[in-house]
């Protein structure tokens, strides 16, 4: 198995990972094996800097073997990517030295995360949202609950989104980012059945009076936490980009060894422009994916970029997989093949880490269009048939 020292990674780095996915999914949990794997190619440490146990691994890097995982095994991509890529560079933005020590734990694979931010009555409406941190003491306690949260159910650490109860004088921001170790008492956990991704584990996080260190506690305007996401909306893009080329692989084997109607699949028109226009559609995704990568870790936003992306290539890879289900027929639609998984697998990428339909308001809003608010307006009156 190749090493990060190579700084190469393809989908042969992650085969013996591929060769579990159908078991991985059919039983709802990684193998120890495949985090033993994952800990040893270096993929968790390529997000960070090498003083925080990563391997500063340049932006090209990361996103190839992003992909390579990602194409290997969608769950065992979202738990590690999550905890690694998206919590790791949360709690490097937003924490300060006292912080570097949680940093290297994930960088490592000492340490599984979870970002809790969703609700159980609220996904991306941020107003609606309950969880509430409280002074305590010289420390902090946390009360709330946190719902399909990826590894909730089995994370060592929670980077939470959660209210401040502000005293009165304090002027900082409403919100604020708390550390949460979540093994202690007051804080209970549970598995929520999922259709696609089954591998990672996924669930909620309940808050009862638990214990935040005062340093775990971190003040930060809504603004900024908006920002911070933006690594989630890249994390889901390349894992989509990775499952319809996971998809359209398949299909192109199953046409070539499928004989019907006296000829193989890949001899008929009709096969031949699904698969045309999902190779352009993927190259297209995996271009813009590796702009945006590039320009985060330069430092830049790329916030609008990424965006677009999230929505592209999240929707192409439905399409996608949804075409490698007509190519393979009622194989396709069997438990346990692997495009049946794809399939699931894609539909989850649509509304993870911010649903695409919402992600359009705010990149119109980017464009100057201001903001996708409901406001009442009367239709009727100015026509005379208000009465």
């Amino acid at each position: 198995m190749r090493t990060i020292t190579d700084m190469y990674f393809d989908v042969d780095t992650f085969a013996a990972i591929a060769a579990r996915a159908t078991q991985t999914d059919a039983s709802g949990t990684i193998p120890a094996e495949s985090w033993q794997e994952l800990v040893e190619t270096g993929y968790l440490g390529l997000f960070h800097p090498r003083h925080l146990g990563g391997s500063g691994a340049d932006a090209a890097t990361q996103v190839r073997a992003m992909e390579a995982l990602a194409r290997a095994c969608s769950g065992t991509y979202w738990a590690a990517t999550v905890s690694s890529l998206l919590c790791g560079n949360l709690l490097a933005t937003y924490g300060d030295e006292r912080h570097h020590e949680l940093i290297r734990s994930l960088a490592t694979g000492k340490r599984l995360a979870a970002f809790a931010i969703v609700e159980t009555a609220a996904g991306s409406d941020a107003a609606t949202y309950r969880t509430l941190v409280r002074r305590a003491g010289s420390d902090y306690t946390i009360n709330g609950e946190k719902s399909r949260i990826t590894n909730a159910p089995r994370a060592d650490l929670a980077v939470t989104l959660a209210r401040r109860d502000r005293p009165a004088g304090d002027d900082g921001p409403e919100w604020c980012l708390a550390f949460v170790d979540l093994d202690q008492p007051g804080v209970h956990r549970y598995d929520i059945p999922h259709m696609g991704l089954r591998g990672m584990p996924w669930g909620g996080i309940v808050y009862t009076d638990a214990h935040v260190d005062e340093a775990n506690v971190v003040p930060v305007p809504f603004t900024e936490l908006a920002e911070g996401m933006t690594w989630g909306w890249l994390l889901v893009s390349v894992a989509a980009v990775a499952t319809a080329e996971a998809a359209l692989s398949a299909s192109v084997r199953h046409a070539r060894q499928r004989v019907s109607f006296g000829r193989p699949l890949a001899h008929m028109e009709g096969v031949h422009a699904q698969v045309a226009d999902a190779h352009a559609r993927i190259d297209a995704a995996r271009l813009l994916a590796r702009r945006g990568a590039a320009q985060r870790v330069a430092g830049y936003s790329a916030r609008q970029l990424i965006g677009m992306l999230k929505v592209y290539a999240t929707e192409m890879a439905v399409e996608v997989t949804q075409c490698a289900v007509q190519i393979h027929g009622a194989a396709g639609v069997t438990e346990g093949h692997e495009v049946e998984r794809h399939y699931r697998d894609a539909q989850m990428n649509v509304v993870g880490a911010f649903a695409t339909n919402r992600l359009r308001e705010q990149i119109a809003e980017g464009l100057g269009l201001g903001p996708a608010v409901y406001r009442p307006f009367d239709w009727l009156t100015p026509t005379g048939l208000a009465g």
